[in-house]
């Protein structure tokens, strides 16, 4: 009988990872800083804040774009890419041209459309599917709340209402489940520091499971992931990568789990939870706080951080994110150490803040107080950890301190 771990080439094999499901698994070490494989995007949607400085197609930052002749609101590197991108384009470009300014579908419903057209002109296995078929993703509709599914019923809507007269769609079930699964499967592309440039489906880098102790990162050249090892990896142990941000401490990283992909996380560092108290560190003061108002706190700070979540996507939040970024500190100031994640959450908020307003001076100094607790905190090779010391580089170069910005960027 044939084992249920189909054989891959190229060193890893998809098995049946006991309590996770299905799950990625190497064949042989893998050593530090080594490329376990790359995986082309199934399909990808560039942000809409990010047209015009990057292409439309390939997702690379260039000067002097050319423009859609029809819609003018899509750019790209050459004549070359266009005609790549083309395929996925046309769904909506005459879209664009007959709603202009009112043409605003969400990043999910335009990558959910594209996969409806990409399953229809390509049939067959594609590249980035090696491993795992997008019609194979997990949905995980059972576990949907009535808030998620009005979510779903509210894209399928979009969906209706833009794309309507350049496609056929399945069924409202089969939408239902289609959405779930990229909700669930969708990843976000990211440039080096960190900024959001689109969303995209990379089947195989989605067989990978989570841990918030991974042996994994994934990171992006325009629209092809790369997966590259952060420790060493022996033969038949499991690949993992995370999900979520790992700054947080273990009850904030399950509830986003649960929250976003419907389970809890059962490695080392959720089992010991070893590094929360350093997470969570309190302030010496002649009369420490009581244990009620430490727990007052930490609801507070992450009512705060929810309140920025949701409101990420609204341009008037920039006008009042300095000053809630101020009070905040303030007052999570006299319970919390500077190194505290939820201190360092809003230092973060108030230094992008800073590098929107262009106060140089005022981003470095948050950066600086970032760093250390962000070495301490995230894991060996974190690309926060990385991302942060770039920023720091560009803001020592942009303020002429040469010898500060070269060391900081060779950490």
């Amino acid at each position: 009988m044939r084992s249920e771990a189909a054989l891959q080439p190229g060193g890893l094999e998809r098995f049946a990872s006991p309590g996770k499901g299905r799950g990625l698994r190497a064949l042989r070490r893998y050593a530090v800083g080594e490329l376990l494989f790359d995986c082309p995007a199934y399909t990808a949607v560039l942000a809409v804040g990010e047209r015009g400085s990057h292409c439309d197609g390939c997702f690379a930052r260039k000067e002097g774009l050319s423009k859609c002749g029809r819609c003018k609101q899509a750019f790209y590197c050459d004549v070359e890419c266009q005609k790549e991108d083309w395929p996925m384009h046309k769904l909506e470009c005459s879209a664009m041209c007959a709603f202009g300014q009112n043409w605003n579908p969400s990043e999910t419903v335009r990558l959910t459309a594209r996969i409806l057209a990409k399953q229809k002109t390509h049939p067959e296995k594609t590249q980035s599917e090696e491993l795992l078929a997008v019609k194979e993703f997990e949905s995980h509709l059972d576990k949907l709340d009535n808030e998620k599914r009005e979510l779903i019923q509210n894209d399928i809507a979009a969906l209706h209402h833009f794309y309507s007269k350049h496609m056929e769609f399945p069924d409202n079930a089969a939408l239902v489940v289609l959405f779930a699964q990229v909700n669930c499967n969708g990843f976000t592309i990211e440039d080096e520091e960190l900024s959001h440039l689109g969303s995209a489906i990379f089947p195989d880098v989605a067989l990978m499971n989570h841990s918030c102790c991974p042996n994994v990162i994934v990171t992006y050249k325009g629209t092809l992931a790369e997966v590259r090892a952060v420790r060493e990896i022996e033969p038949g142990e499991e690949v993992f990568t995370s999900y979520i941000d790992l700054l947080y401490p273990t009850e904030d990283r399950n509830e986003r789990l649960k929250d976003s992909y419907f389970f809890s996380c059962d490695c080392r560092e959720c089992t010991t939870k070893e590094k929360d108290e350093q997470k969570l560190k309190i302030r010496k003061l002649n009369e420490p706080p009581s244990a009620e108002a430490v727990r007052d706190m930490i609801r507070y700070a992450r009512n705060v951080i929810e309140g920025f979540r949701r409101a990420k996507h609204y341009k008037y939040i920039l006008c009042l994110a300095g000053l809630i970024c101020e009070l905040s500190l303030d007052k999570m100031g006299a319970v919390f150490e500077d190194s505290n994640v939820y201190m360092l959450h809003m230092m973060y908020q108030a230094m992008g803040v800073c590098l929107y307003m262009q106060d140089w001076e005022g981003a470095l100094r948050y950066g600086q107080k970032i760093i250390r607790p962000y070495s301490q905190h995230y894991p060996a090779y974190s690309l926060n950890v990385a991302s942060m010391w770039l920023k720091l580089g560009r803001l020592h170069m942009a303020l002429e301190n040469r010898p500060a910005g070269v060391k900081a960027l060779k950490r």
